[in-house]
């Protein structure tokens, strides 16, 4: 029931995903009367998908401390519910980050000896993709807690992508040690020692060449630099519809163009990288952009699907244990 374009964009994108994934059951959580119209517009057949009553909605602006004390039959509780149960293997939502946040946290806990989770999600670069984290969870980190950061994103690159050598960067304002905050520094240091994959700092244009596999960053940090981009690729977008409606010849060398502006855009359209995750907890959960449609939505069901499959939680937390990453405030 969460997101901006709930519940149609993601019922259609669930409707994707059964399409790419016929062996996952999938259950929708909400309003069941909501979801049984929706089902009837979009003519799903018959028990294609279970569905798991839900009364409340959190809303998009809603404070997350008053969400988790009143919306208690919530889709987003209900659905974080069920995977601390084990009747599901993953949720995904596209509902308000803050209250989905503290929902998975008090319901599903931490791993054991994770201090903090970290929002994760793929970036384009090119070469492929990065992963960067944290992206928006906690804006004020430690030293250990971006050592964690880089373990998680770690097993995500070996257990996911495949990558068994992932190159690890921290995120900083130029590559010498002598440079950055102390926390900064204090993470470098630390990672030097614990993480034969760290490659050393890295700039923010290191997250799109290709020189880096997983960038590590505050939450603070992180989301200024997603937003940044998510805002320079619109910036860019307007500029070429700008620039080729300007004239006839212009249209015309759109129309030969198109090919090319189509592999373009199929590269780097920010809808193939939605879905990011919740690291660090105790069960799987993804989060969708709020503003997703159908087809970014069913992105995010694949994210969750392949966390789930790879059995990622359980990797992070022997890898953490083998680092003998065990003193924290795991709550």
């Amino acid at each position: 029931m969460g997101g901006d374009n709930a519940p149609h964009a993601v019922i259609k994108g669930a409707v994707r995903a059964v399409k790419r994934n016929p062996s996952t059951a999938f259950i929708l959580v909400g309003q069941e009367e909501v979801i049984r119209e929706q089902l009837k517009l979009e003519g799903v057949a018959e028990g294609t998908f279970q569905i798991q009553p839900a009364t409340q909605v959190v809303e998009m602006g809603e404070h997350p401390l008053v969400a988790l004390r009143t919306k208690k039959d919530s889709s987003m509780r209900v659905g974080a519910n069920l995977v601390k149960s084990g009747d599901a293997d993953a949720f995904v939502s596209a509902g308000n980050t803050g209250a989905l946040m503290a929902t998975a946290r008090f319901v599903l806990k931490m791993l054991p000896d994770i201090d903090r989770p970290a929002i994760a999600s793929m970036m384009p670069n090119v070469d492929g993709q990065t992963l960067m984290l944290d992206l928006g969870a906690n804006v004020d980190c430690t030293a250990e807690h971006l050592v964690q950061f880089a373990l998680m994103g770690q097993v995500y690159c070996t257990a996911v992508l495949g990558n068994k050598k992932p190159r690890i960067g921290l995120l900083n304002i130029g590559e010498e040690d002598m440079k950055g905050n102390g926390v900064v520094k204090d993470a470098g240091e630390q990672l030097k020692l614990t993480n034969e994959f760290f490659i050393g700092s890295v700039e923010g244009t290191d997250i799109f060449l290709g020189s880096v596999d997983v960038v590590v960053c505050d939450g603070f940090v992180g989301n200024v630099s997603l937003k940044s981009t998510e805002g320079v690729a619109q910036m860019l977008s307007h500029f070429l519809r700008q620039a080729f409606s300007t004239s006839l010849f212009a249209k015309l060398g759109y129309l030969l163009a198109y090919p090319a502006l189509r592999r373009f855009r199929s590269r780097v359209d920010h809808r193939r990288y939605n879905g990011a995750m919740l690291l660090g907890l105790n069960g799987v959960v993804v989060k969708s952009h709020g503003s997703a449609d159908s087809f970014a939505y069913s992105h995010a069901i694949e994210v969750a699907i392949g966390l789930a499959e790879n059995r990622v939680n359980e990797k992070i937390h022997r890898a953490v244990v083998e680092s003998g990453s065990t003193e924290g405030e795991t709550s």
